[in-house]
């Protein structure tokens, strides 16, 4: 049988046995029929003369066509899948794919927030309002110290030290970390629980009995949806360009402290990140950083 006899078998395989969408053997077909195209160009005919080799020349020569890592990843998924098929079927005597390397991809660059933006959106809320006074005092907090969304709806009153400036984040595996902030950010949750407790004997008997920072008007913790659907909100109001999300506010905290000189390692342990191969995402700002100023600076920037 010839190859493209043998890639028609595996898709039927693929529609009949694994039960596969339409649009995925599709996607399926179009990869391998290119693969088929550069094995006839290299007057490949025989299954068994396909090697590593080969299959390196044709990694390359997508890579020359102009495509990127990721779908040449795909496309070496689509002919693993298709070898492994042959050697099932005792056409081949072994997979030449196994030990092929896996285009690499690059993770992806958070989209975060620049620091003019950041001061619309916490300046978003309607601070006439109690609810508008929590939320400014949420978002200042979770730029601020780089909390996340989980760790930012449960804190609780005791986990503000307003003396130090700092507060008590518990993070993934309910690891406790302490994370400095700011004058304004605690300006900004003073003037929230000031106007809690001048508010409606109702509201405030609720509040008193609920431990945690941030709640409902019934004294229950905010839920991660409401805090997202918070943050939504103000970014329409402020004139983002693009609405925010509240990871956002994460990112932005780590990028900005890095473009202001910040060592990695200390934004590893503010973020609460185990390795700080995790945090090393963000150092793309930094270099973002020093490219710019030597554009401005140099007189052949």
């Amino acid at each position: 049988m010839t190859l493209d006899g043998w890639i028609e078998q595996y898709l039927d395989h693929l529609r009949f046995e694994r039960a596969l969408s339409q649009n995925t053997v599709g996607a399926y077909a179009t990869d391998l029929a290119k693969f088929a195209a550069f094995l006839e160009s290299e007057g490949c005919s025989d299954l068994r003369s396909i090697d590593l080799g080969r299959i390196s020349a044709w990694l390359r020569s997508l890579s020359k066509s102009g495509l990127g890592p990721r779908s040449a990843a795909r496309h070496l998924s689509s002919v693993r899948g298709f070898l492994r098929f042959l050697l099932r079927e005792g056409e081949i005597l072994e997979d030449p794919a196994s030990l092929a390397a896996r285009p690499k991809i690059g993770r992806r660059l958070p989209r975060t927030l620049s620091e003019s933006e950041m001061q619309r959106l916490i300046g978003a809320p309607d601070v006439s309002t109690v609810r508008g006074l929590r939320d400014r005092a949420m978002l200042t907090l979770a730029y601020s110290a780089g909390l996340r969304v989980s760790e930012l709806v449960t804190l609780r009153l005791g986990d503000v030290d307003r003396q130090k400036g700092v507060i008590a984040a518990y993070g993934k595996g309910s690891k406790r970390r302490l994370v400095p902030i700011g004058v304004i950010a605690l300006d900004h949750v003073d003037a929230y629980l000031k106007a809690l407790s001048t508010a409606s004997s109702a509201r405030r008997r609720r509040r008193a009995e609920s431990p945690y920072l941030f709640s409902t008007p019934r004294g229950r913790p905010l839920t991660r949806q409401a805090f997202w659907k918070a943050v939504r909100r103000y970014s329409r109001a402020a004139g983002l360009k693009m609405p925010a999300y509240p990871h956002q506010l994460r990112h932005a905290f780590a990028s900005h402290l890095l473009a202001g000189g910040a060592d990695l390692r200390s934004v590893q342990i503010l973020l609460g990140h185990a390795d700080i191969i995790t945090t090393e995402v963000y150092t793309h700002v930094t270099r973002d950083h020093v490219w710019e100023a030597h554009r401005r600076s140099h007189p052949r920037g």
